[in-house]
């Protein structure tokens, strides 16, 4: 039941984005900025999170265009103050880095409640479903283009005057990434990745 299907994975993708926005925002927090805290953002309620083309009508186009093979979204981002940061360039590598490693974090926590717990079956497919969109994002998110977290990083990291260039491709990143992810990204890049993962957590 295709319907069924995209519900349930737009649920679980909705949860996983939640855990991985709500990262940056507590981990931003944690390194001097409020803005994410006093914006409304600082918590695991997913309405909080939503964006109308990156948390809906870009999971459906790919669920639509793939016929439910692959299916990805992105929140609402998290509000950052710069300024606000303590150390803003180290700091940003540590807030890019956060929304990745938490779905990672979720991933492996699922895994081990997948593993040792008598789960019924419906339950035992859900995670295994979860823990997949989990690790997707959290692998897809390191890839190095603006907006995502991965460039984020690579900025931190780059001399001051390339990183300056580099930051001026982000208005074109969401075109740049739609163009590679329908030139098949995900299969050359992501899909390997994914599935070295997977196999050690869904065994």
């Amino acid at each position: 039941m295709p319907i069924l299907t995209l519900l349930v994975s737009f649920g679980l993708l909705l949860l996983a984005m939640t855990v991985h926005e709500f990262a940056h925002g507590w981990v931003a927090y944690k390194l001097g900025d409020t803005t994410a805290k006093y914006s409304g953002r600082l918590t695991l309620n997913p309405l909080a999170h939503i964006d109308p083309i990156g948390t809906v009508i870009l999971p459906l186009f790919l669920f639509i265009t793939t016929r439910g093979q692959f299916v990805f979204g992105a929140a609402k981002p998290i509000p950052v103050n710069y300024l606000a940061l303590r150390n803003p360039r180290r700091d940003m590598v540590y807030i890019g880095l956060a929304g990745p490693i938490a779905n990672f974090i979720f991933a492996v926590g699922l895994s081990l409640l997948w593993r040792f717990l008598p789960l019924p079956n419906l339950f035992a497919y859900i995670f295994g479903i979860l823990i997949s969109i989990n690790v997707i994002l959290g692998v897809f998110n390191l890839v190095p283009i603006p907006p995502l977290d991965g460039s984020r990083v690579l900025m931190g990291i780059l001399p001051h005057q390339l990183a300056a260039r580099y930051a001026m491709i982000e208005p074109f990143g969401f075109i740049i990434v739609v163009a590679l992810i329908a030139g098949g990204l995900f299969n050359v890049v992501i899909e390997p990745i994914v599935s070295v993962i997977l196999s050690r957590l869904l065994i």
